[in-house]
């Protein structure tokens, strides 16, 4: 048991916890304006993508994450044109928006590097790993805290952010009152529209940054799809952490340590394809025993209203 539960193993629930908490806070800005996000798997593949195609070909790691959400800010625009604007099916356009992701990476990736499946450049220097002072001296939890990229510590910084921004602020409060109730909220003045697209634009800034973590912050290349799900395990933390971001943030380390964990058993000979299907199935069981969870009625009732 000491060899499946050290320090190494709660190291890598922190790095690895961070897309998938990045993309769930994306979701839960949107879920707070009545909008089901769906398409958080495409967007975080679209910021991968885009944060190696800009750490190619301008040599800078932090230029490269701004590319990163720069794009993905534009396909989330895209994404709330059609939902907001068109009243599309906002749970249509999330599922066609992933696969509009996986296939449009797939091609920019042979049409810009002419290569099928993966990309590497042994030249590209990847996030660097931020060493805390004094906190690294500290024994376990030195360990455990100090020496990830500077988007980890972002993340979690991000969640008591957001929680003072939706819950203590004037332009949270308008978020949260459009997906409360879209009429009330219109009857006094508040553009619900704005609001919605706001979100939705927040959502693309950290799905930017979830899909920059991942290229650049864990790996230092790009492969086809390579978020593997990350995006829908995000979803289910937004629904679990009913869409307030420490909530989020509690159910997203959860899923971490699925996924560090699922990676330590890889040691201890088992099969492979048994230890990738651990997150998951925690997912699963997740959203079985957690299934009577309001917020998302709640979410999909007012997106309802709103059009």
């Amino acid at each position: 048991m000491q060899h499946l539960l050290d320090v190494s193993l709660f190291n890598s629930m922190i790095r690895m916890v961070a897309p998938i908490l990045l993309a769930a806070l994306g979701g839960a800005i949107c879920s707070r304006v009545g909008l089901f996000n769906v398409g958080l798997e495409g967007f975080v593949l679209v910021g991968a993508f885009s944060a190696i195609v800009g750490n190619f070909y301008t040599g800078n790691v932090y230029v490269a994450v701004i590319i990163a959400v720069a794009v993905t800010m534009l396909f989330s625009l895209v994404f709330a044109y059609m939902s907001i604007h068109l009243q599309a099916n906002v749970i249509v356009v999330g599922i066609s928006f992933n696969f509009l992701a996986l296939g449009l990476t797939a091609f920019c990736l042979k049409a810009i590097f002419h290569v099928k499946g993966a990309f590497y450049d042994k030249n590209m220097i990847g996030l660097p790993k931020v060493n805390i002072p004094y906190i690294q001296d500290i024994p376990v939890i030195g360990g455990i805290i100090s020496g990830h990229s500077p988007l980890v510590y972002l993340a979690f910084i991000l969640v008591f952010a957001l929680q003072y921004f939706l819950f203590k602020s004037v332009l949270g409060f308008r978020l949260v009152a459009v997906g409360e109730n879209p009429v009330a909220a219109k009857s006094i003045g508040i553009k619900v529209n704005r609001m919605q697209y706001l979100a939705v634009l927040i959502c693309g800034v950290l799905c930017g940054l979830a899909g920059a973590q991942l290229s650049l912050g864990q790996v230092t290349m790009f492969t086809e799809g390579m978020t593997a799900g990350r995006g829908f395990i995000a979803l289910v933390a937004t629904m679990l952490g009913q869409a307030n971001p420490i909530g989020v943030m509690a159910s997203s380390l959860l899923f971490g340590l699925m996924d560090a964990f699922s990676i330590r058993l890889q040691g201890f000979s088992l099969p492979t394809h048994f230890t990738q299907m651990l997150p998951y199935i925690v997912t699963l069981l997740a959203m079985l025993f957690f299934r009577k969870s309001n917020y998302l009625a709640d979410a999909q009732k007012a997106n309802g209203s709103s059009r």
